[in-house]
C-alpha cells in the first residue's frame, strides 16, 4: 500500500518516516484513485441534498411540520433546504490536497511516529467495495477526525464524511476547508425540533443507503474530557443502521477504531474544563494562537484499525426486521424496545472493541502509579513499580508500546509529560501551574486538582485493562461476604458504575468471568470447587485494583452524602454541579475528602445520571429545561451498600 512506512512491534507502520524522506507536494499531488462502494452511482454532494430534500419520508415531515405550525408547506420546505444548506458537506479533491499537504506538515512537527496496524487498513480496503462502511473512531482530541482522513488520502481508501459540531463550521476559512474536506455539521443542541432530526436522520440515511461515501462519526458523540470511554449516543447510531434495518441494503460494515495517545495536545486545557473553567470558543484566531503547541514533543499516536463488523450478521436472531415492514419505509416510524435495545447493544460493542484495540502507552502505567502515591516517590521506586505493572497489564491482555531498556523508557515519558511532572534529586512529584502563589486556599486546591486531573486522564487510557479486575477485587475483599455474595456484589457495583465504565448490557457473567480468568493469570486468586480465595501473593496485586477504583467510590459516596444532606427541592444540573464543587471543596480542605478527582464534573455528572437510572433521583421535564428531585431513601440505601463493600479495601 502507499504510504507504507518502517515497521514496528506488533504489526504497526509509521506512515511519517516517508514524508520525512520525500517531498510533501509530491505527495499531496499524487495520483489519487480510491476504489469506492461496488453499488455506489456516481453522485455529486449537489446531487446529494437534491435527493434528499426530494425524499418521499421528507415531504411527509415537511407537510406534517406546515399542519403543525401553520406555516406554509413551502415557507417549511424553504427552512429544510437552509439547514441543509448550513449542515452539508462539499467534498473536493482540492481541498482534501491542500489538507493532505498542511497535515503532513503539522504531523511531522507534533509527532514522533504515526503508527497504523496495516493488516487492519487491509481489512477496511477489501470491506469498502462489499458495502456500505461505517468509520467508527473514539474520540480523544481535536486531532481524530483529520488524521483519519490523512490516513485514508495516504492509503488511497475513499475520504469519509464526516460528522461534525457545528463550532467548527464558524471558523472562518477553516470552516469552510474542514466542508470541502467532507465535514458535515451537526448542531449540538437540536431538543425537539422535528424538521431537523427529520433532515439529519435522511441526510445519513442516504448517504448510507446509495454507499456516497464511507460515513465517520463518534458513537461517543462528545471528546471525552477524561480520556476515557463515554457510553455511547444512540442516535447518530440509529441513523447509519436504518438503512439495513429497512432493507435498503444487504448489510454494513462497522469499523471500531482506535487512537492512542502518548500525549493529548489540549491536556491542560481538559483538565481546566472539568473543574469549570469554560471551553474556548473555536475560532480561526485561536487555532493559529495555539501554534506554540508545534514547539512540543507529543511523542507517538497510534491508530488501529479493528475487524469490520457486519450488521447483518450482529442482527441474526437479535432483531425482528419484519416490523419495518408494516410501515411504508419511507413514513416515520418510532423504533421499537426490540430495535432501541440492539442499537444500544451494537453502540456498546464498538466502544468495548475501541477499547480493546488501545496501545497503551508507558505514560499511562507511570500515571496511575503516581496517583496511587500523591506525596510522590523516588525515581527508582517509580521505576520499579511501574515495571511490575507493565507485567500485570500484559497478562491482562493489553497491548503496550514499550520500546528500550525500562529506566529510560520512564526518563523519556517523564521528559514529555513535563508539565505533568518534575523530577528533581532522584525524586518524582505532580507539578503545579506556574504562576504567582495561590491567593486563598481554595485557589491553591483548584491548582493541584489541575494537576492532578491531568495525570488521571493519562491513568483513564489503562482504566479499561483494569476495571473489571477491579470490580472483582473488590467484591472479593468485601467484609463478612459468601462465595455467592461475590457475584451479587460485581453485579452491584457494576450497577452503580456504568456510567463510568463500558459494561455492554446484559453481560455481566461474561463481564464477572472476563475479571476473574484475569486475577487467576497473575496469580492473585485461586478458583477451587467454584470457591474464589485471594493468594498470599496476590494481595498487592487485589490492593493495587482497589486502590484503582477507590477515586470514583469515595467520588460516588462524597456525593450521595450531599444530595441527602441537602434541602428536599427541585434543582437543575448547573445548580447540582456548583452545589457539589462547593460541598467537596469544603471537605477537601477539611481533610474529609482526600481525591482531588471528586472535582471532575464529568464523575459528579456520572453519579446524577446513574441515580436517575437507579432510582434515587427522578428526572422532571420543566419546559425547555429539566429539573431534578433527589429519594433520599433510596440514595441512603445504595450508598450503605456500596459503602459495606468496600469498608476494608
Amino acid at each position: 500500500a502507499s504510504g507504507r512506512g518502517s515497521t514496528e512491534v506488533d504489526g504497526f507502520w509509521d506512515i511519517l518516516e516517508e514524508r520525512r524522506r520525500t517531498s510533501d507536494l509530491s505527495h499531496a499531488l499524487r495520483t489519487f484513485n480510491p476504489q469506492p462502494y461496488k453499488g455506489a452511482p456516481p453522485c455529486s454532494s449537489s446531487e446529494l441534498n437534491r435527493a434528499v430534500l426530494e425524499s418521499q419520508f421528507l415531504r411527509h415531515v415537511v407537510k406534517e411540520v406546515s399542519a403543525e405550525s401553520g406555516e406554509p408547506v413551502e415557507v417549511v420546505r424553504d427552512e429544510a433546504s437552509g439547514l441543509l444548506e448550513e449542515m452539508s458537506q462539499n467534498l473536493q479533491l482540492t481541498f482534501i490536497r491542500l489538507l493532505g499537504f498542511s497535515l503532513s506538515k503539522v504531523f511531522k512537527r507534533l509527532f514522533q511516529k504515526i503508527l497504523i496496524n496495516e493488516e487492519g487498513l487491509n481489512r477496511l480496503q477489501q470491506a469498502i467495495p462489499e458495502h456500505p462502511v461505517i468509520l467508527m473512531p473514539n474520540h480523544r482530541s481535536y486531532i481524530d477526525f483529520l488524521v483519519l482522513s490523512y490516513i485514508m488520502f495516504t492509503y488511497d481508501l475513499p475520504i469519509p464524511v464526516i460528522a461534525a459540531g457545528i463550532p467548527l463550521m464558524s471558523m472562518k476559512l477553516i470552516g469552510e476547508i474542514f466542508r470541502r474536506s467532507g465535514a458535515f455539521f451537526i448542531r449540538r443542541a437540536i431538543g425537539d425540533d422535528k424538521l431537523y432530526w427529520a433532515l439529519l436522520s435522511e441526510y445519513v440515511r442516504t448517504i448510507v443507503r446509495i454507499g456516497f461515501a464511507p460515513v465517520e462519526f463518534f458513537v461517543e458523540g462528545l471528546r471525552s474530557r477524561t480520556l476515557k470511554s463515554l457510553p455511547p449516543k444512540l442516535g447518530m447510531m440509529h441513523m447509519v443502521l436504518e438503512p439495513f434495518l429497512k432493507g435498503e441494503v444487504y448489510d454494513i460494515s462497522l469499523v471500531p477504531i482506535s487512537i492512542s495517545y502518548d500525549r493529548v495536545l489540549e491536556e491542560s486545557l481538559l483538565a481546566h474544563e472539568l473543574l469549570g473553567v469554560p471551553k474556548p470558543k473555536e475560532t480561526t484566531r485561536g487555532l493559529l494562537k495555539a501554534r506554540k503547541i508545534l514547539e512540543d514533543d507529543y511523542g507517538s499516536m497510534h491508530v488501529c484499525f479493528g475487524e469490520p463488523l457486519s450488521v447483518r450478521g450482529l442482527a441474526k436472531g437479535t432483531v425482528n426486521r419484519w416490523q419495518y415492514n408494516l410501515v411504508p419505509r419511507d413514513l416515520p416510524a418510532k423504533p421499537s424496545e426490540e430495535t432501541l435495545g440492539f442499537v444500544s447493544g451494537v453502540a456498546h460493542l464498538v466502544v468495548r472493541l475501541q477499547e480493546k484495540g488501545m496501545v497503551l502507552s508507558p505514560w499511562s502505567l507511570i500515571a496511575t502509579v503516581l496517583l496511587q502515591n500523591p506525596l510522590g516517590m523516588d525515581l527508582d521506586a517509580l521505576i520499579q513499580r511501574t515495571c511490575w505493572l507493565r507485567e500485570l497489564v500484559e497478562g491482562f491482555g493489553a497491548v503496550l508500546h514499550w520500546t528500550g531498556r525500562s529506566c529510560e523508557v520512564v526518563l523519556s515519558s517523564l521528559s514529555r509529560h513535563h508539565s505533568v511532572v518534575r523530577c528533581e534529586k532522584g525524586r518524582v512529584t505532580l507539578v503545579e501551574e506556574a504562576g504567582a502563589s495561590p491567593a486563598t486556599p481554595e485557589e491553591g486546591v483548584f491548582r493541584r486538582a489541575a494537576a492532578v486531573l491531568m495525570c488521571a486522564s493519562y491513568r483513564n487510557q489503562a482504566l479499561h485493562v483494569f476495571v473489571r479486575p477491579a470490580l472483582v477485587a473488590t467484591a472479593i475483599t468485601s467484609p463478612t461476604v459468601t462465595d455467592e455474595d461475590i457475584f451479587a456484589h460485581f453485579q452491584f457495583l457494576q450497577d452503580v458504575f456504568s456510567n463510568e465504565f463500558i459494561f455492554i448490557p446484559g453481560t455481566s457473567h461474561q463481564d464477572f468471568e472476563e475479571g476473574c480468568s484475569s486475577l487467576r493469570k497473575c496469580g492473585a486468586v485461586q478458583v477451587c470447587d467454584q470457591q474464589i480465595r485471594v493468594t498470599e501473593e496476590g494481595k498487592d496485586t487485589i490492593f493495587f485494583l482497589t486502590a484503582v477504583l477507590e477515586p470514583f467510590i469515595q467520588t460516588y459516596q462524597m456525593v450521595f452524602r450531599h444530595l441527602t444532606n441537602e434541602p428536599d427541592q427541585p434543582f437543575t444540573e448547573r445548580q447540582y454541579i456548583t452545589g457539589v464543587r462547593s460541598s467537596t471543596l469544603k471537605r477537601i480542605l477539611s481533610g474529609d475528602v482526600q481525591s482531588f478527582e471528586a472535582l471532575s464534573s464529568d464523575v459528579q455528572k456520572n453519579v446524577l445520571s446513574g441515580l436517575v437510572r437507579m432510582g434515587g433521583v427522578t428526572k422532571l421535564k420543566k419546559g425547555v429545561r429539566s429539573e431534578f428531585r433527589v429519594d433520599k431513601t433510596t440514595i441512603g440505601r445504595i450508598a450503605d451498600k456500596l459503602g459495606k463493600i468496600y469498608i476494608l479495601c
